[in-house]
This record gives C-alpha cells, structure tokens and sequence, in this order.
C-alpha cells in the first residue's frame, strides 16, 4: 500500500482593502461622474438659451425702444397690443399655413425617400449623400433660384404652365400661391435631412423580422406598416417635434422671397418671425417685439405637447392592440376546450 503525499495548498495571499475615504471616492465617481461630463451642454445652455428667454422676458414687461433703451415698466401691456394686434393674427395664420403645407408632405416624402435607400440599391453611399446636398446649399442661394423659379411675370413655372394654356400664377400676390412656393423651398431643403434621420432609425430594425414577415407571405408594404413605421416610432417623433419648431421659426425663406417688403406688400406670407423681426428692427419696438417671441415661445411648448400626447397614445394603443389580442385568442381557445 503506498501512500501519496499531497503538496501543501499554497497560502492565500492577504486581501488588500481599501481606505473608507478610497471607497467613498469611488462610490462618488460612478454616482456623479456622469453628471460631471455631462454638466458643459447645460451650462452652455443656460448662457446661451435660459438666460436670453429670462432677459426676452424682462424686456416685455418694459417699454424698451432700440435706440433708446429700457423705458418705464409696463407689465402685460405689451402682450395684450400684441394680442389685439390684427397684423399679429395674420402672421400667426400665414405661419400656421406655411407650417402645414411644409410639414405634412415634407414627413411623407421623407419616409418614402428613406424607404427607398433602405433596399438593396447600387451605389448606395451616393444616393444617401445626394439627398443631403439641398441642405448643404445656403438658403439665400436656394431663395434666389426659387424665388426665379416662381418669378410672375418670367418664372419658369409659369412659362412651363404657359405652354398648356394656363395663366400664369400671381406666386407673390396671391395668398395661398405664395404660401406653397415658400412651403416648396422648405420641402426641398429640408426633406433629404430628415429621410437621413428616418433611414438611420430603420437601419437598426432587425432584418429577421421582414425575413419572417416575407414567409408569411407579408408583401413589401404591408412589412412597412406593420414593422418598419411601428420600429421607427421614437424617430418619427422626434422629426415631428424639430419639424413643428422648425417650421413655427420660419423666417429665411419668406423674408428672401420678397426682399423689399416684410412678408409682402399685403402682408400675404409675413410669418410670426417675419412681423417680430418688423416689430423689432423697423419699428424699433423691442418690448412688444420681446412680447411676440414669448407668445410664440409659448405657441411652440403647447403644439410640441400635443404632438407628444397623440404620439404617446398612439404608441401605448399599438402596445395593448397585440396584448388584447393575445387574450381574445386565449379565450377562444379556453372555450373550444
């Protein structure tokens, strides 16, 4: 009978602990590192975004001319003028117009033209960077086609219309003609920007399931109303959300589309900024100017919250929808058992 002898089990090494103040240090870096790195956005966004809207205001509440400065203080009085003001309504209305004929078909050819780059096309990179060449473009030169495109007397859309026997447009006098030849310069500016956000939301939806929605015989676009739309639906929310700020702020187009007159000779396409930018710089009102900016400020907060309501309802009702489903079915089973 042999024996054999184990070596010994080699001594555990001593655990090196660490100070309580090492410890305590550490737990403060994971708790607030993050705030730290965080912390350079939003002091540059109190210097520059809080403290303008806290001074804007401040000078509403006063009578404070351009040249002259702050006047006495005069509370809401600035806000009721505004309020009271019939060119203020038109800008609001000539705004809401231009934002609708700008938006809507915006946001639909964006989802299209995103639809599309996300096959399987040749030269893709190309066709993906071509779409952002508008937005490279400067808005006054896009102003300055656009603006000859739509010319009344020598434009190019009228001489095309010309052709077939139709009158020619008044682009520039006419209301509803000016809103759409504006609302066309943002479209094309802004629609391939927007189709790049869209693509880049659809690029992360899993390929496994159009895979299995293909098997079961689900044609193209029934795949994209029932994954791609659905998968996509925190981006569409935020294009909605900078397409309304965006399009309320309007003032490059409009104000280049007609240089001599702010918004027309009318008024027929002067935008809420437009008729700040008027109040402000031409009638050297900055407290009444202050006042419309609040009020758009305001305008802005309370469209973008209803946007996010009807998003969020939207979004929780397609969430219950398979839910519900599920337990119809369940219960049709439990009957036939």
């Amino acid at each position: 009978m042999t024996v054999t002898l184990k070596p010994p089990a080699p001594a555990a090494l001593p655990q090196k602990t660490k100070s309580p103040f090492k410890h305590r240090l550490s737990a403060w870096d994971v708790k607030f590192s993050p705030y730290l790195y965080i912390s350079p956005f939003f002091l540059l966004f109190a210097l520059v975004g809080l403290f303008p809207l806290g001074y804007t205001f401040w000078v509403s509440l006063h009578d404070w001319h351009l040249l002259k400065g702050q006047g006495d203080f005069v509370g809401i009085s600035n806000f009721i003028e505004v309020l009271q003001d019939r060119f203020f309504w038109n800008s609001l209305r000539n705004t809401m117009s231009i934002f609708l004929l700008s938006s809507i078909p915006q946001l639909v050819c964006a989802l299209v033209i995103a639809a599309v780059l996300d096959q399987n096309l040749r030269a893709k990179t190309f066709w993906r960077m071509s779409v952002l060449l508008p937005y490279v473009v400067t808005p006054v030169a896009v102003a300055l086609i656009f603006t000859n495109m739509f010319g009344e007397d020598y434009g190019l859309i009228n001489n095309i219309l010309g052709n077939f026997g139709i009158d020619p447009i008044m682009w520039r006098t006419d209301t509803i003609p000016s809103h759409i030849a504006i609302a066309t310069m943002v479209n094309w500016r802004w629609t391939g920007y927007n189709a790049l956000i869209l693509l880049a939301a659809m690029q992360s939806v899993p390929r496994d399931l159009y895979e299995s929605a293909a098997i079961d015989g689900a044609g193209a676009v029934r795949r994209f109303f029932s994954i791609t739309l659905p998968s996509i639906r925190p981006t569409m929310i935020f294009v909605i959300i900078t397409s309304t700020i965006g399009g309320l702020q309007i003032f490059t187009e409009p104000r280049l589309f007609d240089p001599t007159d702010a918004g027309g000779a009318q008024r027929q396409f002067q935008t809420t900024v437009l008729y700040l930018w008027e109040m402000g710089f031409q009638r050297q009102n900055f407290g009444k100017a202050s006042a419309i900016a609040w009020l758009l400020f305001v305008l802005i907060v309370i469209i973008g919250i209803v946007n996010f309501s009807i998003s969020k309802r939207i979004a929780s009702a397609d969430t219950k929808a398979p839910a519900n489903r599920a337990q119809r079915r369940a219960a049709a089973e439990g009957k036939r058992r």
